[in-house]
C-alpha cells in the first residue's frame, strides 16, 4: 500500500489554488471554510489524525442536511459538499501507508459518495475507487478452498421450472429486423421473446458473469440491498451492504437459514450499480431496437437486479417499454394487459397505485373473484433472453433460481 498515495496525489489538482470549491449561498459559509481547511490539508504537512477529523465533520454535517426532508427536497449543492467530504475522507484514510482495513474504508466512504453525493471534479470518485480496487486485488488472497465448493453447489442446483400452456406462452423471435419489430409488437404494444440478440455480451460469453465474478469486480463495493421477498411485505426493508456480504448472506445463506426457515430473502436491485461498478456496465451493451424511443441513450434507464431463488416482484406495472435481459438463471413471468386492470385490483394507495393487491400464484378467489377471469401470457425466462414488456402492461416476476438480469426502460 507504499506507492497508493502517489497514485492518488497524481489524479488531484497540482495545487491548492487550482482545487475548485465553489458553492451558493445555500451552503453556510462556516462550512465552505470547514471545506477549504481539509483542501488545504491535501497541501500541507498535518496529522492524519487532523486530516480525519475536519473531512468527518464535513461528511456528518452535510449528511444530516441529506437526511432532513425529504429526498427530493434535498439541494445539491449539499449532495456535492458530501461527495467532497468522502473525497477528502479518503484522503486521509490513505495518506500515510494505509491497512487493508482503511483502504476498505476508503472504498466504502467512495461509494457512500457515489451513492448519496453529486459528481464533483468529472466524478474523481469513481477515479478514485477504481486506484483502490486495484490495490485491493494486489493483496488479495487466494479464497478458500471450501468457499469454492460452496459456489459450485450454489450454481448446480437444478430450480423446478413450472410448465408453461402452449396457449399461454408468449411467442418468441429470433433477431428480428426494427422493422419487423416496431411493426409487430412496439406499435401495438405486444410482449414478445426476443432471442440471439444479447450473445455478444461479453457478460454472456467473454466473461461469463457468475458469483466468482461478481466478488472480483465489486465484492468490496457498498450497495443498497432490498430486504424481503418482495416489496409489499410489511417487513421489507433497504440496507447497505457490500456486494460480498450480500452474496454471504443472502445467496449462499453462510449466516441465516433458508427462506424456508423464516429469514427474510434479500435482493440487489438497483439502476445505480453500473454507474458504481463501470466492469460490470463494460460487459453488457444497450439493445439496438432502443433506437426506436424518442430520446437519447442517456434517456435510458438501466437496471440491475441480483437475487436468490424465491424472490418476487408482485403484479405491477411500470410507465416505461422494458427490455428485460436475462443473463444468469431463470425466471418465472406472467404478463397481463392494461386492460384488463379493474380485475387485478391495484391498490388504492398513490403510493402502490400500480401494484396488485394479488398474489398472483395464490390468489384469494373470495376477495377477488374477477382475477381469475384476468387472461395473461407466460414463460420462463432463461440466460440470453429478452423478453420485452411493452409499457404498463402488468408483470410479474418470481427468481427460479440464483438470477441476475438487466432491464431497459425507455419511452
Amino acid at each position: 500500500m507504499a506507492l497508493l498515495w502517489s497514485r492518488i496525489s497524481s489524479i488531484l489538482p497540482p495545487n491548492e489554488e487550482q482545487f475548485p470549491l465553489q458553492f451558493s449561498d445555500k451552503v453556510e459559509s462556516s462550512v465552505v471554510e470547514m471545506l477549504k481547511r481539509s483542501r488545504r490539508q491535501l497541501y500541507c504537512d498535518t496529522t492524519s489524525t487532523s486530516r480525519m477529523l475536519n473531512a468527518q465533520i464535513v461528511v456528518d454535517i452535510s449528511w444530516e442536511r441529506l437526511n432532513t426532508g425529504t429526498w427530493r427536497d434535498v439541494d445539491k449543492e449539499w449532495r456535492r459538499v458530501y461527495a467532497y467530504g468522502c473525497l477528502f475522507k479518503v484522503a486521509a484514510l490513505c495518506r500515510e501507508n494505509p491497512s487493508e482495513d482503511e483502504v476498505l474504508q476508503a472504498v466504502r466512504t467512495c461509494d457512500m459518495g457515489l451513492l448519496m453525493g453529486a459528481a464533483i471534479m468529472d466524478n474523481i470518485l469513481q477515479v478514485l475507487v477504481r486506484i483502490l480496487q486495484s490495490e485491493l486485488r494486489k493483496t488479495a488472497k487466494d479464497e478458500d478452498e471450501s468457499e469454492h465448493v460452496e459456489i459450485k453447489r450454489a450454481k448446480i442446483v437444478s430450480p423446478h421450472v413450472p410448465s408453461i400452456k402452449e396457449d399461454l406462452a408468449i411467442p418468441r423471435m429470433k433477431c428480428p429486423s426494427l422493422e419487423s419489430f416496431n411493426t409487430n409488437h412496439l406499435i401495438p404494444l405486444k410482449p414478445v421473446i426476443l432471442e440471439g440478440i444479447v450473445d455478444h455480451w461479453p457478460a454472456l460469453n467473454k466473461h461469463p458473469w457468475s458469483i466468482d465474478y461478481l466478488r472480483s469486480v465489486a465484492g468490496c463495493r457498498t450497495v443498497p440491498v432490498e430486504v424481503g421477498s418482495r416489496y409489499t411485505d410489511v417487513d421489507w426493508s433497504q440496507t447497505l451492504l457490500t456486494v460480498n456480504q450480500f452474496i454471504d448472506r443472502y445467496i449462499l445463506n453462510k449466516d441465516q437459514t433458508s427462506q424456508d426457515g423464516g429469514k427474510p430473502l434479500g435482493y440487489l436491485a438497483q439502476h445505480q450499480l453500473f454507474d458504481q461498478v463501470p466492469e460490470l456496465k463494460e460487459d453488457i451493451r444497450i439493445p439496438d431496437y432502443c433506437c426506436l424511443c424518442e430520446g437519447d441513450e442517456d434517456d435510458i434507464t438501466v437496471n440491475a437486479w441480483f437475487g436468490p431463488a424465491g424472490t418476487v416482484s408482485p403484479l405491477h406495472q411500470d410507465p416505461q417499454q422494458n427490455f428485460l435481459a436475462q443473463v444468469v438463471g431463470s425466471k418465472y413471468i406472467r404478463l397481463y394487459s392494461p386492460e384488463d386492470t379493474d380485475k387485478l385490483y391495484p391498490h388504492q394507495s398513490q403510493l402502490l397505485h400500480n401494484t396488485s393487491q394479488v398474489e398472483v400464484e395464490n390468489p384469494d378467489v373470495e376477495r377477488f373473484p374477477e382475477f381469475a377471469k384476468a387472461p395473461y401470457l407466460e414463460c420462463v425466462l432463461q440466460p440470453g433472453d429478452v423478453l420485452f414488456i411493452p409499457v404498463k402492461h402488468w408483470h410479474y416476476v418470481r427468481s427460479l433460481e440464483v438470477s441476475f438480469s438487466v432491464s431497459f426502460w425507455w419511452s
